[in-house]
């Protein structure tokens, strides 16, 4: 199995939600992990939990993570941290777009210019690019993070293309509908609410799932490369079709959104 060519991760966004699942499931397999967040506490707890090197480090801060990776050979790259913010292109303001293009492409796409390099020189490497099923699908709004998303989609791909003729993988995972704590940071609501709003009921995959994914992906033989793995709960069905129908200063839609 792969892990055994492997020594070191690191993994962003793991102070909770999937990052926090990956970072224990690859810490508990024997590789040092790094586990990169902005929440002190919250690292400090996983530390303290799994063993892993903690980095309070806002993982857009392009010259901070190049510091940290100076001296550090990272064999299994996870980049995971990603925010949303709600809203269309007719309301979302220049920050709800800057920061997901910070966070959820620029310094994805910094990290793997960062360790691809290393990598391909040892031979051995796996980038884990964790994206979302809003990068392949549309629905309404959030605009920003659909666009990030499957441009992280599209570099995945490119990786594959740059490392040819390495012993490097590249796997993209895009989940659906999972059990985490974003609804509430991205409808600044408390998470209580959040769960009873979008999970109550509803038969959802957990963080350790996508945790799953990503073994299964890293442990594979060195020979195979899991390109994409799109993990959404079996009663969540990605599409629809709507038609709007104009009746004098009226609109309206049929279909399902």
């Amino acid at each position: 199995m792969a892990f055994s060519d492997y020594q070191t991760a690191l993994v962003t966004g793991a102070s909770g939600g999937m990052g926090k699942a990956i970072a224990e499931r690859l810490a508990s397999r024997g590789l040092e992990v790094h586990a990169v967040a902005r929440s002190e506490a919250k690292l400090t707890e996983l530390a303290r939990q799994a063993g892993v090197v903690p980095h309070v480090l806002d993982v857009s801060d392009t010259a901070g993570m190049t510091d940290l990776l100076k001296d550090l050979e990272i064999d299994v790259l996870v980049n995971n941290a990603g925010v949303s913010r709600p809203g269309s292109i007719l309301t979302s303001d220049a920050f709800d777009i800057d920061e997901q293009i910070d966070v959820n492409l620029r310094a994805a796409l910094h990290l793997s210019r960062l360790v691809l390099p290393g990598m391909m020189a040892r031979d051995r490497g796996h980038i884990v690019n964790i994206t979302s099923m809003a990068g392949h699908y549309e629905f309404g709004g959030h605009i920003a993070y659909h666009a990030t998303k499957a441009a992280m989609h599209t570099v995945s791909r490119q990786l594959r293309v740059d490392a040819f003729g390495r012993r490097v993988r590249v796997t993209e995972i895009s989940p659906g509908r999972v059990e985490t704590d974003i609804f509430a940071h991205v409808e600044k609501i408390d998470p209580a609410e959040a769960k009873r709003k979008y999970f109550e009921g509803f038969e959802m995959p957990q963080t350790s799932d996508i945790a799953d994914a990503v073994e299964y992906a890293v442990g594979a033989p060195h020979y195979v490369n899991i390109g994409l793995i799109e993990l959404m709960p079996t009663l969540q069905v990605p599409g629809g079709l709507r038609t709007a129908k104009r009746v004098g200063d009226d609109v309206i839609l049929t279909g399902n959104k």
